[in-house]
């Protein structure tokens, strides 16, 4: 990756937490049918590391297009959008029928809503050639509309139903069928491909509009592409674990803190690494010493909050 030495060393510093925290994960505590025990562990451990590559690789493309390290794809309203249904659901159709939809279907439907909403807003703007910030504006703005509705509805759910809607909001790593994986890999790997074709041209896309076109990069066309990418992988990971806000926030600047560079073929393989050795070890502590009483978004969301005031503060300072 031409990492320098010091680069080199932070890295095999995550790669090694990296691997501490995976053999923890699946081997404290393992009692009764061990082979069954390790193979439901895997199975969260894998959708642990997908749902943390997929958030960790989006935000570093949405900042290098939108040029700021605070915004994430967040802003777009998928985390809203996906309460909004999974809310919808309850009040119209009752706890019992969200408890009895197959995951996989579930997932389809949410997956399909986030791209298609965030396909037509890009339709729409993009259409009429407007600036990408407009695009960051209206995300905003769709996606208070859709907390506001989301809450309404709660607000006249039954206490049971809205307890269940409420576990929706929090990302949970427990009962993840392997369908629903399945599902999300492909995903994943189609995001993937989307990305190689890209490749070359993330890192002047960091210079900026101007200085990308003048080196001769389609940046319209490029900006779209990426934007494709990061709807995908934020679709899917929303879908299959859950809301998890301020991860990509809290991942991606701290690598940049770390790595001090601007070229992805390290930020994207660093912020990844990052990524999976926080989930995982904070998926460890929540299990072992906290026994699942608090859920691993909220810490996740306290510490990325903390973080998200300080960069303000940081930024404002200088």
């Amino acid at each position: 990756m031409g990492l320098h030495k010091k680069q080199k060393q932070i890295f095999m510093l995550l790669a090694l937490l990296t691997v501490v925290s995976i053999a923890l994960f699946l081997t404290v505590g393992l009692q009764g049918n061990i082979m069954y025990a390790l193979t439901k562990r895997s199975e969260r451990l894998l959708a642990i590391m997908l749902s943390g590559t997929s958030i960790a690789t989006a935000t570093v493309l949405f900042q290098t297009v939108v040029q700021n390290r605070i915004l994430t794809p967040n802003v777009l309203g998928l985390d809203s959008l996906y309460m909004l249904f999974q809310t919808t659901l309850v009040f119209i159709f009752g706890s019992i029928q969200l408890v009895h939809l197959p995951q996989e279907v579930n997932f389809i439907v949410s997956v399909s809503l986030m791209i298609c909403f965030s396909g037509t807003l890009f339709r729409i703007l993009f259409k009429q050639n407007r600036n990408i910030y407009l695009l960051l504006l209206v995300g905003i703005v769709v996606g208070t509309f859709f907390q506001s509705l989301t809450s309404f509805m709660q607000m006249m759910l039954d206490p049971n139903e809205f307890l269940l809607v409420q576990d929706k909001s929090f990302a949970s790593f427990t009962n993840i069928g392997m369908d629903v994986f399945g599902i999300s890999l492909i995903l994943f790997v189609i995001a993937c491909i989307l990305i190689y074709r890209v490749w070359n041209t993330l890192d002047v896309l960091t210079l900026g509009r101007e200085h990308a076109i003048n080196l001769g990069v389609n940046y319209e066309k490029i900006v779209k592409q990426v934007l494709i990418v990061v709807i995908i992988l934020i679709a899917l990971s929303t879908a299959l674990v859950g809301p998890l806000t301020f991860l990509g926030l809290l991942v991606v600047n701290l690598t940049y803190q770390l790595f001090s560079t601007y070229k992805h073929r390290i930020l994207i393989p660093a912020s990844i690494v990052m990524s999976i050795v926080i989930l995982v070890s904070g998926q460890f502590i929540v299990e072992r010493v906290f026994t699942l009483g608090v859920p691993l978004s909220v810490i996740i969301n306290f510490i990325g909050g903390s973080y998200f005031i300080y960069l303000l503060w940081k930024g404002n300072k200088q």
